[in-house]
């Protein structure tokens, strides 16, 4: 008789086993049939006095659920030195509530060589506190190359801090297929990838790939937590088809956050009701995100009243962007009391965000000293925006230093108008080189102000251009046209102005005219008056007049000297006389000099 054999091991687990035998697909009654069929040959085997089926019957039995029919048949085999049956007979006494008597037996099993017994009886130990009797054990389970051993003692030793022993074990249980341990190594990789430098560290890349690996290897085992995992590296990547199969694939198995990122993606794709769909069951799950974007959902299509009621759920599921949310639906429809009340809800909670909305609230309404402290609180908590608005807080009270140490920091994060500000401050300092520095970063973020100003410093840096003499190829655009020209297709008249100059200085009167025109009907007056003097150069004085007009009415002195010629030309004395008290009245200088001497001309003319 083959004694202290395995053939018996129904319950690998320690609690609840799994079968030995592949399972084949038959009908219920079918596998009955067969049970029942099975049980009967080894009852008979059992009446003969063979162990292994007093084992294997008991093993059954167990699996029933008939805990008495089963213990017989177990301390039977066992007592005949069937190393599975002690094994089981262990998981039978643990399930009646005696764990001190199962573990007696597990010790009984594992001392004769069993790996599931030496897992279930580390198990014991550990549920009593006992770690070293623990690790013992399930070293014994582990090194017999039992998986669920593997990743238990992978366990205990994460806890006790020995990460190199953890994740040799996670490893080992991952590759032999726990999926648990497959995604638990993931996340240890991927740990380790944000632990490393920039994305071309080779270290960060290879534990990074690796966790993708694993992600996969646990997802398609069909552990929801991974394939999420999964998905968001996909999405990351760009490779959105693939991230929304195993979004779904979470989803389905009822990850709440699963389903949320599928809404986004679906929202993102166009598909808006498939994406609430997702979001309302994700959010139905106590997902807070969920319920924020189901919030804004309804907000967009103008039902304040639901979105109030998911954003106030999504705060119920401890999302705290629902109370900054909830404020900004208040403050748009004019609630501002209300709106405080949420800000400061989540302000309070660390929502920095918030904070930064209370602050622009409070000062607003005129509280500049209840405002700062909420600037600073938000500022301190990394929002850029904060940063900024408290450069213009200090700014606005004329504290230059703490204003400028504001936008600097602002302008680190990557803030545009912060960084034109400083930009401003520097060539106000006169250092040049650090002014274009940080006008260069608001320029390229998208600020025409700062492309203005940055194309002024590469003028004036820059030698002057050659004389053009007729036939000859025009000069290449230098860098400082293009800042104006990138400048002026924003709509900053004073760059349009500069480009229309430029233009006209290389003898392309259409371009210079378009520009002159497009910056003359946004409201610049020097736009009008070049447009004035191009087309009058061209022969086209009557639509001239009409520019400088404009030009004359919104303050341009030499306008106003042009038209007084004009009209002294025409005849026009008493129009002329008053075109020249005017450009007296607006200068500059020398051209009150010349609309002075032309007024008392016309004076003089009009008393003869």
């Amino acid at each position: 008789m083959d004694v202290m054999g395995d053939m018996a091991n129904l319950f690998g687990t320690g609690r609840f086993a799994q079968p030995s035998g592949q399972e084949e697909a038959t009908d219920e009654a079918q596998e009955a049939a067969d049970e029942a069929a099975e049980e009967v040959r080894l009852r008979l085997a059992v009446d003969c006095g063979d162990v292994e089926a007093m084992s294997v019957l008991g093993a059954l039995l167990l699996r029933r659920g008939d805990f008495d029919g089963a213990e017989s048949h177990l301390r039977a085999a066992t007592a005949a030195g069937d190393r599975a049956a002690a094994n089981n007979l262990g998981v039978l006494l643990h399930q009646r509530g005696y764990a001190d008597e199962a573990a007696g037996w597990w010790r009984v099993a594992a001392v004769a060589g069993s790996a599931a017994a030496a897992h279930a009886l580390g198990r014991h130990f550990r549920e009593r506190g006992d770690e070293p009797a623990a690790e013992y054990w399930l070293c014994q389970s582990a090194e017999q190359g039992h998986v669920l051993g593997a990743y238990a003692l992978a366990d205990l030793l994460e806890h006790r801090g020995d990460d190199a022993g953890a994740e040799r074990w996670m490893r080992a249980a991952a590759e032999r297929g726990h999926r648990e341990a497959a995604y638990r190594l993931a996340r240890t990789l991927d740990r380790r990838a944000g632990r490393h430098g920039g994305g071309d560290d080779k270290a960060h890349a290879a534990a990074a790939d690796e966790a993708e690996q694993w992600y996969r290897q646990a997802a398609a085992r069909g552990h929801r937590r991974g394939a999420l995992h999964l998905g968001t590296i996909l999405e990351k990547r760009g490779e959105l088809k693939e991230a929304g199969r195993w979004y779904l694939t979470s989803a389905k198995d009822g990850e709440a956050r699963a389903a949320c990122a599928l809404g986004f993606l679906l929202r993102d794709a166009g598909d808006t009701e498939s994406a609430a769909v997702w979001w309302l069951r994700a959010a139905q799950d106590g997902d807070g995100n969920a319920a924020n974007a189901l919030g804004a959902l309804h907000a967009e299509r103008g039902e304040t009243q639901t979105a109030e009621r998911w954003y106030r759920a999504a705060m119920d599921a401890g999302d705290d962007n629902g109370a900054y949310n909830l404020g900004l639906l208040c403050a748009e429809q004019g609630r501002t009391t209300q709106a405080e009340q949420w800000y400061r809800r989540a302000a309070y909670a660390g929502h920095r965000e918030a904070s930064n909305a209370l602050a622009i609230l409070l000062l607003r309404a005129g509280d500049e000293t209840g405002a700062e402290p909420w600037f600073s609180k938000a500022a301190e908590a990394g929002s850029v925006d904060a940063a900024f608005n408290l450069g213009i807080l200090h700014a606005g009270r004329g504290e230059e230093r703490p204003a400028l140490r504001w936008y600097e920091r602002a302008a680190a994060a990557g803030h545009t108008e912060a960084a034109l500000q400083v930009g401003m401050a520097r060539l106000r300092a006169g250092d040049e080189r650090e002014a274009e520095r940080f006008l260069r970063c608001a320029a390229g973020g998208g600020s025409a102000e700062a492309a203005y100003r940055l194309a002024t410093v590469l003028d004036a840096r820059r030698p002057p251009p050659p004389a053009h003499e007729l036939g000859e190829p025009a000069q290449e655009k230098s860098e400082c046209e293009e800042w104006y020209e990138r400048a002026a297709s924003q709509g900053h008249r004073r760059a349009q102005v500069r480009v229309g100059m430029l233009a006209a200085a290389r003898g392309d009167v259409v371009e210079a005219a378009r520009w002159y025109r497009e910056a003359a009907e946004a409201g610049s007056r020097n736009g009008a008056f070049n447009l004035g003097l191009l087309l009058a150069r061209e022969g086209s004085e009557p639509e001239a007049v009409v520019w400088w007009r404009r030009a004359a009415d919104a303050g341009h002195g030499r306008a106003a000297l042009r038209l007084a010629l004009v009209c002294a030309r025409r005849g026009e004395l008493a129009e002329g006389q008053r075109w020249a008290d005017l450009a007296v009245s607006l200068g500059p200088e020398e051209v009150g000099e010349r609309a002075a001497r032309l007024r008392d001309a016309l004076r003089q003319e009009l008393s003869a």
